[in-house]
């Protein structure tokens, strides 16, 4: 898994990653009636920097290390816990996600976040450091789960056992949807990663599958569909719609030549470069379109066997 990969993986569990996974929930707790002299105590032999204070199984309030301090240099041994513990406590749901406890470390400035039920009593207690430690054991379990499935994807090929295999992919792609547009192609070229293609081959396949994709978006009345056929040595790449066809096909390759209303030209999309791009990165590609009927466009990409890599790095996994 490249860096850049791993750092966005991260990102993904910040959010996704429960409280409650990473929480700690061994509590040291004192009572509101215990003296300085006996926190003192509890801090050191159990070598932590605070404890939620319970009061009838209540909690009312957090006592810390620098009340503690704070306590001492008075010379207030005697004195209470509920005389220095704080009682504005600052809590986080059990099944609220990381980001919202990193949220209220920033915002709050403080060393610990009491973790609560929906009914307000007391689950466990959250550091940073917990939250570290949690997205480091996450992100493990997530690369383990990543790496055994590429193992297997891998091997799809080898286990299988038939005069010609292949493993077809189908996409079902919306008109307009700019803001999935890109999600199949990405899905593809995710798979053709795990079945260990080589990385020019997944960038050719994944260039035509986005292009070809971007043209059901931008010109289909009511989307279409892009099936991929991957094979040990090649990917065929069908992509099909009902409307509204096009007019004149030598045209419609000629770099530059777009269709595309204003509106779409000011987003960024129907410059003209779609089936261009295209036809530079495929080996064949057919394109077929009746007007008011649909449109088929069909690409073939020969993959490099040299440049596929399998386990350990082994070249040719898929021959």
């Amino acid at each position: 898994m490249s860096k850049l990969l791993e750092f966005a993986r991260i990102k993904e569990l910040v959010f996704e990653l429960p409280i409650e996974q990473v929480m700690q929930r061994e509590l040291i707790t004192v009572s509101p009636k215990a003296s300085i002299r006996d926190l003192k105590e509890i801090l050191r032999l159990n070598r932590i920097s605070g404890a939620p204070v319970l009061e009838n199984g209540k909690l009312v309030g957090i006592i810390s290390l620098e009340d503690l301090i704070k306590a001492l240099e008075e010379g207030d041994l005697q004195g209470r816990v509920e005389g220095r513990m704080t009682r504005q406590l600052i809590t986080v749901g059990e099944k609220g996600s990381v980001v919202e406890a990193i949220q209220k470390f920033s915002r709050h400035k403080v060393g610990r976040l009491l973790v609560v039920d929906e009914t307000g009593g007391l689950r466990g207690i959250l550091t940073r450091g917990d939250i570290t430690q949690g997205l480091l054991k996450a992100v493990s379990r997530d690369f383990e789960t990543e790496e055994l499935s590429r193992y297997r994807a891998r091997h799809i090929f080898e286990d299988i056992v038939s005069d010609q295999t292949s493993l077809i992919l189908t996409y079902r792609v919306a008109p307009r949807d700019f803001k999935k547009g890109g999600g199949a192609s990405s899905k593809l070229k995710r798979a053709l990663d795990r079945l260990g293609a080589g990385p020019v081959s997944m960038r050719r396949v994944a260039i035509a599958a986005y292009e070809a994709e971007m043209n059901l978006v931008i010109h289909s009345d009511h989307g279409g569909e892009m099936t991929g056929e991957i094979r040990p040595d090649r990917v065929r790449l069908v992509v099909e719609d009902d409307g509204p066809g096009i007019a004149d096909v030598t045209q419609a390759m000629s770099p530059g030549f777009s269709t595309a209303p204003n509106w779409i030209r000011d987003l960024g999309f129907g410059a003209g470069m779609g089936l261009a791009n295209i036809k530079r990165c495929v080996d064949e590609m057919t394109l077929t379109s009746t007007p008011g009927i649909g449109t088929r466009l069909e690409m073939l990409i020969i993959l490099n066997p040299a440049e596929n890599t399998g386990d350990s790095g082994k070249e040719g996994a898929w021959t």
